[in-house]
């Protein structure tokens, strides 16, 4: 595979946008490892291989565990993530297939006692950030290096 275009190159202003985004989520109150799950999660569902290879590595380095590492893709299947975690990862799954189920209502009731207001908002800015890189990452064909 080979890529198609460098989007940084070939419009700053729009990375710039995309990254002032960044920059609100790296303010907002989550975690930082929650962080990276919900990117690695939404990264596997959207098939992007160079967001996986970078959010993978990012949560090593933050101190994630190989083996929740492994199982992000079948987290409903262990024992490895809390409360908080699992209801992040289905609102990540919820809004990242938002066109399969709208976000349920079942859904809605399993974020809400995990999540402040001001969280929950955040949470979905982080999904929404993700999945627009995970759409330039894959529609220009950004490599894992």
């Amino acid at each position: 595979m080979e890529s198609r275009l460098d989007f940084y190159k070939a419009s700053p202003a729009a990375i710039k946008a995309l990254m002032g985004v960044e920059e609100r989520i790296a303010k907002s109150g989550l975690e930082k490892s929650l962080t990276e799950l919900v990117r690695l999660r939404a990264s596997q569902i959207n098939g992007c291989a160079f967001c996986v290879d970078m959010h993978t590595s990012d949560a090593r380095k933050g101190g994630e565990t190989e083996r929740r590492l492994a199982t992000v893709v079948v987290w409903r299947e262990t024992p490895f993530f809390t409360d908080r975690e699992r209801a992040a990862l289905e609102w990540t799954e919820a809004l990242t297939l938002v066109s399969h189920d709208h976000v349920p209502d079942s859904v809605w009731q399993a974020v809400k006692p995990h999540f402040s207001d001001e969280e929950i908002v955040e949470l979905t800015l982080l999904v929404s950030a993700i999945n627009a890189w995970n759409r330039f990452a894959i529609a220009f064909r950004k490599l894992p290096a």
